[in-house]
């Protein structure tokens, strides 16, 4: 396999995995980084460097970081935002992906990277309903913190370190559903004893 696609994938999986995070704060690096030139987009995404896109997903993200502290909003905003970050990490994984085969490229996208987009964020609603049941909302101000951190830094990791990044993605990815699964096993066998 080229190098090149490797390359591309991975960058793609850390962007994907990022939007399961925060679902505006990778696509506005994303956006930056294409403005720039620093990310390589297929023709049909050009418009993903552009400034009407830059505003665009400046102030989505700017109301979605300050959103997700208020207290319960936060919850509600996760029922929306899950939908909306498999659909953003699909469009970034295929936006980055160096497949002439529109067809393949899309359901390469959408396999992977909304893929890897559902299992973080699936982590992250795990862990604010954990946050929630143990401190009534007060501590998911914590919760959404570790969650900027990991967009900004796997985003930006991802346009600089791809190949690092997508190997710790995947580890997340393949640890995220493990806790949850042991966490289900164990409240239900003490909940039930």
């Amino acid at each position: 396999m080229d190098a090149g696609i490797i390359t591309a994938i991975a960058l793609g999986i850390g962007l994907s995995a990022s939007t399961g995070f925060r679902v505006f704060v990778p696509m506005l690096v994303a956006s930056i980084a294409a403005y720039f030139d620093v990310l390589p987009l297929n023709d049909s995404f050009e418009w993903l460097g552009s400034v009407p896109a830059l505003i665009t997903f400046g102030v989505a993200a700017i109301v979605e970081i300050v959103a997700y502290y208020v207290p319960f909003v936060d919850n509600v905003l996760d029922t929306i935002a899950t939908p909306m970050a498999v659909i953003a990490g699909t469009l970034l994984m295929t936006s980055v992906l160096p497949i002439d085969d529109s067809l393949t490229r899309w359901v390469t996208g959408f396999i992977v990277g909304g893929g890897v987009s559902a299992v973080v964020q699936s982590g992250s609603v795990f862990s604010r309903l954990l946050s929630s049941q143990a401190t009534a909302g007060m501590g998911n101000s914590a919760v959404s913190t570790g969650e900027n951190v990991g967009a900004v830094g796997l985003s930006v990791g991802a346009l600089f370190v791809p190949i690092l990044i997508a190997i710790i993605t995947l580890v997340l990815v393949i640890v995220i559903p493990i806790i949850v699964y042991r966490r289900r096993k164990y409240k239900k066998t003490h909940v039930d004893a």
